[in-house]
């Protein structure tokens, strides 16, 4: 849902709003509020996060965040599944994983809700790629079916049960193919 105020907002004045249910972006000087998540969608993503935290993070590779905020590049967009390399993860003064993530996830994991704009996730995904984002992935479960964008080429699509899907190179360890992220929805 697109809100539009009586006079145009800036990101500095939209990041002061208070949070929404559920989560809205700013995008272009929009507000757009975030679809509410339903079973499939919430189901691949909690599974996707936890497979990247169980595999990369007791290694201090990476890690995965569900519905973090990312500010740059004058949006404001909260990604599915965000996942930042280890060094880039922000911290504040006590060493701790700060609140605000003023950059660009490392990779982005859009999974498409019912009713929303495939074309409004994949203009996300290619702003994060514009920006350092390494791979992007759009996860459609109706179609059964992960597109992944790298930055300059063509996306891809992935489809048949057994083929295994690219990752960003520090995530090698990863062994995901089609079949794990849709059978997910049969557990």
């Amino acid at each position: 849902m697109v809100q539009s105020p009586s006079k145009p907002i800036t990101l500095e004045e939209f990041l002061n709003l208070p949070e929404t249910k559920p989560a809205s972006e700013y995008i272009g000087g929009q507000i757009i509020q975030k679809p509410m998540p339903q079973g499939k969608h919430s189901t691949i993503q909690t599974e996707f996060s936890t497979t990247i935290n169980v595999a990369l993070k007791p290694q201090r590779i990476a890690r995965a965040f569900s519905e973090l905020r990312c500010t740059f590049g004058g949006r404001s967009l909260i990604p599915d599944v965000s996942v930042f390399t280890w060094e880039r993860i922000p911290r504040d003064q006590n060493g701790e994983i700060a609140n605000a993530f003023p950059m660009a996830p490392d990779w982005t994991i859009e999974i498409l809700s019912p009713d929303q704009s495939q074309t409004k996730v994949t203009k996300n995904i290619l702003h994060c790629l514009n920006h350092g984002t390494q791979m992007g992935w759009l996860i459609d479960p109706d179609e059964q079916t992960v597109f992944v964008y790298l930055p300059k080429q063509q996306p891809e699509a992935f489809d048949q049960s057994e083929q295994q899907l690219p990752v960003p190179h520090f995530a090698q360890e990863l062994n995901v193919s089609v079949g794990l992220v849709f059978g997910w929805l049969l557990e």
